[in-house]
């Protein structure tokens, strides 16, 4: 199989990448995800993301960059890819339960709440418009823009906002064994939520079934002037269905065939749905030789951190799927 599904007719002169971090309190909900050790830990799994990007390491707590099965988080495919391109990454603080410990752009949130108890994003608006700001800004210092993102427990509010917005979505998982019933609870209780009120508004709906990440992505996608890819799968494909209520337009997608395969979720043809042009990286960690990464292949993790689009970021400035490879295989064994 190719390692992009599509070669994007894109050139760069001034790339760059921006990780969006945020929490919401759906992550601590016990099965809803496993970006993370605990329930609790994983509002800390975006904080750890960003030091693993920025310094190579975890470096505000004891922790690792593998999961408890010994497969390596996304951030650190995400790391090798920016060492590969010589691109110093630049990350956003959306909403986080606690202050990261890297630099970051900063957008005064707290962190989401419960959207089954009350508003999930009280300050969506403002968000949307903070990030509007930024998107002009980077504007000016790049010309291609990846967005990614980590928010445990973000598919859960993708699935919220896309079924309020009208989609019949079946979103992904970092669980082999995705639990869709405990996502489907909660998101019939929130949607319950959305029909009562009348809510039609998409930063509306985002402030009563999303996460903060969401209302600021898509405040920089609608202001940014040059190439943008979100680079996630479900998650930004609520991002880009936001855009579309909006009558915005669309940038393209970058994610894994991880999550393309997923057989629990509908990535490509909600990709359809939503109008949006996707792209899909198949690194071939089946037989690079690493345990860990074979994992990636039998469903766990799949994709987060913009991993995704930061292979294909490196593809689209003329990196070979094999020296791609090799740096991503040279990055996690260093860890092992």
């Amino acid at each position: 199989m190719a390692f992009l599904s599509e070669t994007p007719d894109i050139r760069a002169k001034r790339p760059a990448f921006c990780g969006i971090l945020a929490n919401t309190l759906l992550s601590t909900v016990p099965g809803i995800s496993g970006a993370g050790p605990t329930p609790a830990g994983t509002l800390l799994t975006p904080a750890m993301d960003a030091e693993l990007i920025l310094k190579g390491a975890i470096t505000s707590m004891p922790g690792t960059p593998n999961t408890p099965t010994g497969c390596p988080t996304p951030a650190v495919i995400t790391r090798a890819m920016m060492d590969l391109c010589g691109i110093v990454p630049l990350f956003v603080n959306a909403g986080l339960a606690r202050p990261p410990s890297v630099p970051c752009i900063e957008m005064y949130s707290p962190a989401g709440g419960d959207p089954r108890n009350g508003d999930a994003v009280a300050n969506a608006a403002v968000l949307f418009e903070r990030g509007m700001w930024l998107g002009t800004y980077l504007s000016g210092t790049s010309d291609l823009l990846v967005l990614g993102e980590s928010v445990p427990g973000g598919t859960t509010t993708a699935l919220c906002v896309l079924r309020a917005l009208g989609y019949d979505a079946a979103v992904s998982s970092s669980f082999v064994s995705n639990p869709v019933p405990l996502k489907e609870e909660i998101c019939r209780a929130v949607v319950r939520r959305v029909r009562n009120d009348a809510i039609t508004d998409p930063l509306a709906v985002v402030r009563y079934a999303g996460d903060p990440m969401m209302p600021v992505a898509a405040g920089i996608a609608r202001s940014y002037r040059g190439t943008l890819i979100l680079a996630g799968g479900t998650q930004m494909l609520a991002v880009a269905a936001l855009l579309r209520a909006m009558d915005a337009p669309l940038p393209m997608i970058a994610t894994t065939v991880y999550v393309r395969d997923d057989p629990s979720a509908n990535m490509a043809a909600l990709a359809g749905a939503v109008g949006i042009t996707a792209f899909y990286v198949d690194p071939g960690f089946h037989d690079l030789g690493h345990n860990g990464l074979a994992r990636y292949c039998r469903g766990e993790v799949k994709e987060g951190m913009g991993a995704g689009g930061a292979m294909t970021l490196a593809a689209i400035l003329g990196h070979s799927p094999d020296t791609i490879r090799k740096k991503i295989l040279a990055t996690v064994s260093a860890y092992s």
